[in-house]
């Protein structure tokens, strides 16, 4: 893996290691990459948390390949990927990601340990749902450690026996709206539990809320050197709105492009691992 922006001095570049490797090439390429991705040591605000994105997409521009975002990725993005877990404080999907990614909690041995910094040895996954349609008996909620117990953000709308049932199992069932979670409350509650460095994980409905909101400090877009032919969606659906009047019609985009400042590119194999940042924050 080699940094080509901003163009690198010609040294050996980074390693592309596997996770639970050791080793002077293990620990050199691993604090190479924290450095890279490391979260501003003063944020705006002191009480401000910090968004950050990882996502991937097809050369042309597929967020999935056969249906999960893992098809697309390499080793280059898996190691980029941990790092990225090892450094947040917490990781926030959507109820459909969650699904169709099967997602689990985090175990120690897919992250950097020496990344952690005295936090919890692994960061809980935060999942939001309206309704909580989820697997109850899905390891996600039934099988995190309690260290790093999966948070569930839902509204009030959500029936409280499948409330009840999900903390029964080993879940932190947090409420933020009535009958939508909407960007900003996502954020403040898990920024209340002190949760400041959150990584979005997806999937693109939720991605593109929180783009819309104004609340996505940072992306970091892996594209993948396939040509996936269009068939799946892109890594942001925006919000829409719906003139009056015209409720049961398709909508129109409710928010403007956003500019976005380019930070650095890896390059593996084809792979180009970009770290974009808000341009508002330049």
């Amino acid at each position: 893996m080699r940094l080509i922006y901003p163009a690198d001095d010609g040294g050996p570049g980074i390693a592309t290691v596997k996770r639970g490797q050791t080793g002077e090439a293990a620990r050199a390429a691993v604090a190479a990459l924290a450095e890279l991705y490391a979260y501003p040591a003063a944020p705006p605000s002191l009480a401000a948390p910090w968004v950050r994105a990882n996502m991937i997409a097809s050369a042309d521009g597929a967020a999935t390949l056969n249906g999960r975002s893992g098809g697309l990725s390499g080793a280059a993005d898996r190691l980029v990927f941990s790092v990225l877990r090892s450094l947040a404080d917490v990781i926030l999907v959507g109820a459909g990601t969650a699904r169709a990614e099967k997602y689990r909690p985090v175990k120690p041995g897919e992250i950097w340990a020496e990344l952690r910094d005295g936090r919890a040895p692994t960061p809980p996954v935060a999942v939001v749902t309206t309704k909580l349609g989820l697997d109850l008996d899905s390891p996600l909620l039934a099988g995190a450690p309690e260290g790093s117990r999966t948070i569930v953000v839902t509204t009030e709308q959500c029936p409280q026996d499948r409330r009840a049932a999900a903390a029964a199992r080993q879940a932190d069932v947090l409420v933020a709206g009535e009958d939508r979670v909407a960007p900003a409350d996502m954020i403040e509650v898990l920024a209340a539990r002190g949760h400041r460095r959150i990584l979005i994980e997806g999937g693109p409905h939720l991605l593109g809320e929180i783009a819309a909101a104004g609340l996505l400090d940072e992306l970091c877009l892996t594209f993948s050197p396939v040509l996936e032919h269009g068939r799946a969606g892109r890594i942001l659906i925006p919000p829409y709105e719906v003139a009056p009047g015209q409720e049961g019609q398709e909508g129109t985009a409710a928010w403007p492009p956003a500019d976005l400042t380019l930070a650095h590119v890896l390059e593996d194999n084809g792979s180009l691992l970009c770290r974009y940042l808000a341009a508002t924050l330049q």
